[in-house]
């Protein structure tokens, strides 16, 4: 499977130049559902695919499925609600983990000591890390129980539309918008397994659905700089990276310290950073080809991502 990761396309698309760089030619099934009530407003993106598309609806399919199907819309609700209390009880306590982190970096402490107590802040990151995602994955499979999807007619039967739908697409374009509501509706219609070995191209919230751990991340928000958590784990089409898309507005690239901190604590995985006009291929075992794509190293610098001499 070849996945390929691009910047941001609202206000410079690049997406029609990648796909004529993989020599891709055929009809593109598109995923819109991170644009919410917006996901049919797609004539710019299927321009930019050739024309020959369909879209999949992800988003309305849910809404159809929820007004059909009653138990399963209150169980799915009752299981976001859930997710969501979890995500804030683990983004107070790594905002305090963060706050504590801070301030040792600003205590006159003997050199040799600094490195050993980076390391063990690094690690209450990673342990927090840890079990938030051992949280979710209980209450997902909670509801799973609850939930029986498999033998749910509705969701059989939109299951069975979209397995038609992609049957004569050859590569599947994921569009950016909302990251939470997007990754749910993937994996509420199992496209993880539908896709198979279909070229996918994915940029902004698309790119990081489809790694294996969804990072949020924004530096300077109205509210103060909040500290960098996990929502979820994602596809893991591209495994052992954290993508994070528009820099230019959501991260400082120039904090070289909380970088470091950053890029170790999320280690094995390579931290990429999506620029505008940016792009990589994934071939299913490693990167390949690339332009623009930063790499943030365990010292905290953006360097350009060069896979084919090695990522580390």
């Amino acid at each position: 499977m070849i996945a390929v990761l691009l910047g941001a396309q609202r206000f410079d698309p690049t997406l029609g130049n990648a796909v004529a760089m993989q020599g891709v030619k055929g009809r593109f099934a598109m995923i819109t559902a991170g644009w919410q009530e917006l996901e049919n407003e797609d004539e710019e993106l299927a321009a930019h695919l050739g024309g020959d598309v369909v879209n999949l609806r992800l988003h309305a399919r849910s809404v159809e499925l929820f007004q059909r199907d009653p138990e399963l819309s209150r169980l799915h609700r009752e299981r976001q609600a859930l997710l969501r209390h979890l995500q804030e009880v683990y983004r107070i306590r790594l905002n305090h983990a963060q706050e504590a982190e801070r301030e040792l970096s600003q205590y006159d402490m003997p050199e040799r000591m600094r490195d050993e107590v980076k390391a063990t802040s690094i690690e209450t990151l990673r342990s927090l890390d840890a079990w938030h995602l051992e949280k979710c994955a209980r209450v997902r499979a909670e509801f799973d129980e609850k939930l029986h999807l498999e033998t749910r007619p509705e969701v059989m039967r939109h299951k069975e539309e979209l397995t038609r739908a992609l049957e004569g697409c050859v590569a599947v374009a994921i569009a950016g918008g909302h990251v939470a509501v997007l990754i749910n509706r993937l994996m509420m219609f199992d496209l993880g397994s539908l896709i198979g070995n279909r070229v996918v191209f994915a940029w902004s919230a698309g790119a990081m659905a489809i790694t294996d751990r969804i990072v949020l991340f924004h530096d300077s928000p109205p509210q103060g700089q909040l500290a960098h958590q996990i929502l979820d784990v994602g596809l893991g089409l591209v495994p052992n990276t954290v993508v994070f898309p528009t820099p230019q507005r959501r991260l400082d690239l120039e904090a070289t310290d909380r970088l470091s901190s950053m890029s170790r604590r999320f280690e094995p995985a390579t931290c990429l950073v999506l620029q505008d006009r940016s792009w990589t291929t994934w071939n299913g075992n490693h990167f390949g080809r690339g332009s623009k794509v930063l790499r943030i190293t365990d010292t905290g610098k953006s360097v350009a991502f060069a896979p084919l001499r090695g990522t580390r």
